[in-house]
């Protein structure tokens, strides 16, 4: 696979000044945070992901707007910005970020994050088309834990939209069954403490493996 030239991303920061939803808890989204140009960019440098499972950039050695977008979400801007809108303390988190490229049929289940995960940013890089207008595959956040039909919010995943939510013991998400190419990148900020140290080794372990094992 050849390199692609680094181009200068432009993110929308900007859209972090809108209001704070709180239904079913609380939550931003924050359409084209990626903007277009931007998004084409990181597509076109984008690796065909194996596999449905979530995998570290490590493993994927990217290049191009793909690595330069990776570097900006672990950076002091996105940082400040969830801390800022959110009022939390995270200059001594670490952060976990993992990218999928497909789902499948099993995934999508309702749940929660692992209580080591202060908060989940998603943010979702396919174009849009028809297949998330029959809503397989988008995103929703749910007022309980037993009903996928019984959601607030649906977030299609597509075209640059960032999600945002400090975890807790009912931001419970999910979606509806989709099999197929999906890209989406998630981020964490962890919490202090031996379940998200453990976390944070079995991430780097899981890099390791995926980086020196064939697709």
């Amino acid at each position: 696979m050849q390199d692609t030239a680094i181009v200068s991303l432009s993110l929308d920061y900007a859209g972090f000044a809108r209001p704070v939803a709180t239904d079913p808890f609380p939550h931003i989204v924050i359409p084209r945070f990626v903007p277009p140009a931007s998004l084409q960019a990181v597509l076109a440098s984008l690796p065909d992901i194996p596999g449905g499972g979530s995998y570290p950039p490590s493993a994927l050695r990217l290049r191009g707007a793909a690595a330069e977008l990776i570097r900006e979400l672990e950076g002091p801007m996105l940082r400040q910005a969830i801390a800022t809108r959110f009022d939390l303390d995270l200059d001594d988190s670490l952060t976990m970020l993992t990218m999928r490229g497909r789902t499948r049929e099993k995934d999508g289940q309702i749940h929660t994050d692992s209580t080591a995960k202060l908060v989940t940013i998603l943010l979702y890089l396919n174009p849009a088309t028809a297949d998330w207008a029959k809503q397989d595959g988008c995103l929703r956040l749910l007022r309980g834990p037993d009903d996928l039909e019984d959601y607030a919010v649906e977030v299609p995943p597509v075209d640059g939209t960032l999600l945002a939510f400090p975890n807790g013991p009912t931001t419970y998400h999910g979606h509806r069954t989709f099999v197929g190419r999906r890209y989406a990148i998630q981020l964490n900020y962890m919490a202090s403490g031996a379940k998200a140290r453990h976390e944070l080794r079995r991430h780097k372990l899981s890099a390791l493996v995926k980086r020196f094992t064939p697709a």
